[in-house]
C-alpha cells in the first residue's frame, strides 16, 4: 500500500468514526472503561481472571440487547494476545468457516497464537449450521465465544452447549446507565464533549428508565435529545420529545414470550388480579395473539380452579367465544373480565393432580384387567363367561348410591381425586364423605 493510499484509508476510517452513532463511538475499549457485569468482571471474578491470564475457554454470552455482549468481545480482543476473528451470523455464512479454520491454523503454526472466534447472534444459525463449529472447537482449532439474546437451552445445540460455559449478562441498572451517559456527555474525543452540554438529573433519570437496561438505547436517546434541543441544557422536555414512545421488550417467539405468559398465569393462580391485568396489558400492547392468551386462560380454569368454582371454565370458554365475535380493541374488555374472575376465584388443582396420578398409575401398572362385573356383555358367550355378572345398577338404590368396586382388583381403594375443600369443592368433599359412609352398608339393606 502506498503512502497516499495509507493516508486515504486512515482519513476514511476517521470520517466513518465521526459519522458513526454515539453508541458505536462510545464502545469501551478496555476492561477499565467497561461498565456493568460486575458479577463477571469484578476483581477476582471468573471472566476477568480468564481475560487477564489470557486463558479463555469457549463461552456463550447470554443477555438482552444492549447489555454489552459484542462490546465485551471487543474488549477481550484488545486485552488478549490471541488472534481474534469477529464472525456475524447475520453477515456471514457457513462457507466462510473454511477460511476461518485455515486462518486459525496458520496463526498457530507460524505465529504461535491461539485464535478466538466471536460469533455474534449465534442463535440465528440453525442447528445443522451450528454443527459446523463443533469439530473445530473439539480439536482446539479455535476458542469460540458466542453471543445470543435467546436462551441457549433452546437455541444452541446440546453438543456445542456442553463445550461452552454460559455467562449471563444482566441488563444495566439505572445507576450504570447514568454513569455511561455522563461519560458520553463529557468525552471530547468520541462523545458529545465538544458541545459543552449539560443535562438535568431529571432528564438523565428519564433516559435511564426508558432504556430498560439497554446502553445502546440510552446513548441513542441522549444523542437524539441533543439534536432536538438547541439550548445548552438538555431537560426533561427534550428527552420526552426524543423518546416519543417506549418500546416493549417482548419477542413472541423467544424467551420473553414465555417469561411474560408465565408471570400472567402465576398471577392468576396466586389470586392477584392487579398483577394479572398488568401482564395481560403487557401482552396486548406487545402484539401477542389474544387467542393464545385466551386458550391459556381456559387451561388455567381447569388446572388451577377446577371444581372449586365450576363456573370458571364456563367463563373462560365464553370469553374465548365472545372474543371471536368481537375482536380487538373491545375484546380487551372481555379478556379483562375473565382474567379478574379467574384471579379471584377459589383455587384447586385436585382434578389436575388426579389425572396426573392416574396417568402415572397406568404407565406403571399397564393394562390391568377390567373387573368382570362392570364389563359389557352384548353377547351370550360373554354373559356365560361372567361378563356383567353381579353388577349393581346404581339407580335401583337409595339416592343412586351402592357399595361396588369399579377399579381393577390390584388398585382397590386407591384415591386419585382429593378435593381441596376450597369453594364449591367443599360441598364435593362433603358429598364424597357421605357416599363413603353410605356405601359401608350392604346393597341388600339399601334396596
Amino acid at each position: 500500500m502506498s503512502a497516499t493510499e495509507d493516508l486515504f484509508t486512515h482519513a476514511t476510517a476517521g470520517r466513518m468514526e465521526q459519522l458513526a452513532p454515539l453508541a458505536e463511538r462510545m464502545r469501551p475499549r478496555t476492561l477499565d472503561e467497561y461498565i456493568g457485569q460486575e458479577h463477571l468482571l469484578g476483581t477476582g471474578k471468573l471472566l476477568r481472571r480468564m481475560i487477564e491470564n489470557d486463558q479463555l475457554a469457549s463461552l456463550l454470552f447470554w443477555g438482552p440487547p444492549g447489555s454489552g455482549k459484542t462490546t465485551l468481545a471487543r474488549v477481550i480482543a484488545n486485552a488478549t494476545s490471541a488472534h481474534f476473528i469477529f464472525f456475524s451470523a447475520i453477515l456471514s455464512g457457513i462457507k466462510e468457516i473454511r477460511d476461518i479454520v485455515r486462518e486459525a491454523q496458520d496463526e498457530l503454526a507460524y505465529r504461535g497464537r491461539k485464535t478466538i472466534l466471536f460469533v455474534d447472534e449465534i442463535h440465528r444459525f440453525n442447528k445443522s449450521q451450528q454443527d459446523a463449529f463443533l469439530p473445530y472447537v473439539e480439536k482446539g482449532v479455535f476458542t469460540i465465544i458466542g453471543a445470543t439474546t435467546e436462551n441457549p437451552s433452546f437455541e444452541v445445540i446440546a453438543p456445542l452447549l456442553s463445550r461452552c460455559k454460559v455467562l449471563i449478562l444482566n441488563p444495566l441498572n439505572e445507576v450504570e446507565l447514568v454513569h455511561i451517559l455522563r461519560q458520553a456527555l463529557g468525552d471530547r474525543e468520541r462523545g458529545l464533549g465538544e458541545l459543552d452540554l449539560e443535562i438535568t438529573d431529571e432528564a438523565l433519570a428519564a433516559i435511564a428508565e426508558y432504556a430498560g437496561g439497554d446502553a445502546r438505547r440510552a446513548l441513542n436517546t441522549l444523542e437524539n435529545s441533543a439534536r432536538l434541543y438547541s439550548g445548552r441544557t438538555i431537560d426533561l422536555a427534550a428527552v420526552q420529545e426524543a423518546i416519543q414512545q417506549k418500546p416493549l421488550l417482548y419477542d413472541k417467539g423467544g424467551e420473553e414470550h414465555y417469561n411474560v405468559i408465565s408471570a400472567f398465569i402465576k398471577s392468576m393462580r396466586g389470586s392477584d388480579p392487579d398483577a394479572a391485568l398488568y401482564w395481560l396489558a403487557r401482552m396486548i400492547e406487545s402484539g401477542e395473539d389474544p387467542l393464545f392468551i385466551l386458550r391459556r386462560m381456559v387451561i388455567l380454569a381447569s388446572e388451577d380452579i377446577g371444581n372449586a368454582d365450576p363456573r370458571a371454565l364456563q367463563i373462560a370458554v365464553s370469553a374465548l367465544q365472545a372474543f371471536q365475535f368481537v375482536g380487538m380493541p373491545e375484546g380487551r374488555i372481555i379478556m379483562a373480565q375473565a382474567v379478574t374472575y379467574l384471579a379471584t376465584a377459589p383455587k384447586s388443582n385436585a382434578s389436575y393432580a388426579g389425572i396426573n396420578a392416574a396417568l402415572a398409575e397406568v404407565r406403571r401398572s399397564g393394562s390391568l384387567p377390567v373387573p368382570l362385573h362392570i364389563r359389557n356383555a352384548p353377547t351370550k358367550l360373554m354373559k356365560e363367561a361372567g361378563y356383567g355378572k353381579g353388577y349393581l345398577y346404581a339407580h335401583d338404590y337409595v339416592e343412586g348410591v351402592v357399595a361396588q368396586d369399579y377399579l381393577p382388583e390390584k388398585l382397590k381403594g386407591t384415591t386419585y381425586y382429593d378435593p381441596k375443600g376450597n369453594g364449591y369443592e367443599k360441598s364435593i368433599k362433603e358429598r364424597m364423605n357421605w357416599i363413603k359412609n353410605r356405601t359401608k352398608t350392604t346393597p341388600g339393606e339399601e334396596s
